[in-house]
Order: structure tokens, then sequence, then C-alpha cells
């Protein structure tokens, strides 16, 4: 419960930077459902947004909600964007993607202007890399793409559904999940390595792009920019 009210209290903070008439990313997950909630609650004739949302599932809790939504390529640049993380660290680089979404929060948060992470206390840590990182990889030579992966000095762990079929992403890849013992050292030369493997679409480390980490706690929140 007190988690969830952390979350609360660091989205209902974050939709105050939102103004009239700005397009939107909409984020993906538990915390970043709130504010997209809390979005179109505050809709009227004097509060319009256009939203681009990260994933099929936030799309249609948009379009519940009456936002207007725009496509992803429809616009090369976005005012705002509002989204959760797995991990942040104190120079605010994130592990995102955990949801299965990265690729897409990835491709409309990197044309956001702004940034904002909401996360409660618990997602704040000194070295990335305690949760898996999400690595989203073609379907054609999966494996093989894993192995190499692996020659980075990790654990491989495809991603499965509840029914035992590999877990298929909204851009039809499969998700690997890594496994770092010693967390990730180097994120930067990490993310340059994996994004030079053939198959790697993209990775959940997420770098020098918030522009500001809200973190929510159950007596309020501080920002980190």
């Amino acid at each position: 419960m007190i988690q969830n009210i952390s979350k609360e209290n660091a989205a209902q903070e974050a939709i105050e930077f939102v103004k009239n008439g700005m397009i939107v990313g909409l984020g993906t997950g538990s915390t970043a459902k709130i504010a997209v909630d809390l979005l179109g609650k505050k809709l009227s004739k004097d509060f319009q947004i256009k939203g681009m949302p990260t994933s099929i599932a936030t799309e249609e809790q948009a379009k519940k909600l009456g936002i207007e939504l725009v496509e992803i390529d429809e616009y090369e640049t976005i005012d705002i964007a509002i989204d959760g993380a797995d991990e942040v660290s104190p120079n605010k680089s994130m592990i995102k993607g955990l949801g299965g979404a990265l690729l897409r929060e990835k491709k409309v948060e990197i044309k956001a202007k702004e940034l904002i992470i909401i996360v409660d206390e618990t997602k704040m840590v000194e070295i990335l890399g305690k949760c898996p990182l999400p690595v989203e990889v073609d379907i054609a030579n999966y494996e093989k793409t894993g192995t190499i992966i692996e020659k980075l000095g990790c654990e491989v762990e495809l991603r499965f559904e509840e029914n035992n079929k590999p877990f298929i992403t909204d851009n039809g890849n499969y998700i690997y999940h890594l496994i770092f013992s010693e967390g990730i050292k180097n994120p930067v030369n990490l993310n340059k390595n994996l994004l030079g493997i053939k198959g790697v679409k993209d990775t959940g480390l997420f770098l020098n792009m918030a522009t500001k980490v809200i973190i929510g706690s159950e007596k309020g929140t501080r920002i980190l920019e």
C-alpha cells in the first residue's frame, strides 16, 4: 500500500509539468498507468493534449480515457514524456522495459524535449543491474544472438509467458533478460557492445535521457535533476 501511495505521489507531481496543447509520450507500466489515468481525468475544454503511447496496452488505456492519440512516426519531437523505470542510478541512468515495451518506449522517449521518470524509492540503486536487463532481439536466429550476448559476461534467459511460450513484444520480437552477478559496471560500453550484435533490436539501458526523476515516498516526493 505504501508503494502505491509513493507511485501516486510521483505521478501527481509529474503531470503538473504537462500543459495544455502538449504532445505527450505516454509510458507503460504500473506507475506510468497512474499518470495516464490522471491526465485523462484532467481533460477539459481548457486542457487538451495529444498522446503518443509507448505500448498497445497504453494505447488502449488512453483511448478509453478520451485522450487524442498520434502515431509514433507522426512527429520528430514531442514536448514531454512521462514513464516509470525498473532501476534508476544517481546519475539518472536507467533500466527500463521489464514490462516488455522497451523498444517502443525508447523510440517515443528519445523524441521528448523533457523526459520525466516517475518511481517509488525502491527503484533507486547505486549501480544498475540488480534487476535483469531486458534486451529485445529478432526472433530469427535468436539462439545464436543469445550465445553472442553471453560472451559479454552475463547469464541470458529468454522471457516466457505463463503458458510457457516465448514472450513476443508489440514489435514482434523476443526478449532476453541479462543477469549480471556484480551489476553493470559500465552501462555506456555495455549498451554499445549490445547494439553492435546482429539481431539485437535495442536494450533496456536508457542513458542520458531523463531530464527529471521524480521519486515518490509515502510522505511526498523529491526530484533528481
